[in-house]
């Protein structure tokens, strides 16, 4: 007889979204505004100080034709 376990998992994905639309390109301010942001839900969310450092891969920056994504994942068990 087989022996298994099941699980259902729930993810979320946290986004700022900063406008990048041509020919300029995003803002540097509005990038850091949002990095920061960022930076901060995932401190709060995983209850790090804000004196000890991010692991490198914590945030994702992904490009799209009009806009720069700074996101992070998370999963709980439903």
């Amino acid at each position: 007889m087989a022996e298994f376990t099941s699980e259902t998992v729930t993810r979320t994905i946290r986004r700022w979204v900063v406008p990048a639309a041509d020919p300029w390109g995003a803002a540097a301010a509005e990038i850091g505004k949002a990095w920061a942001a960022a930076e901060l839900a995932y401190r709060e969310h995983h209850g790090i100080p804000k004196e000890q450092p991010l692991h490198d891969d914590a945030l994702r920056f992904h490009v799209r034709d009009e806009e720069i994504v700074i996101s992070f994942e998370t999963e709980a068990p439903q």
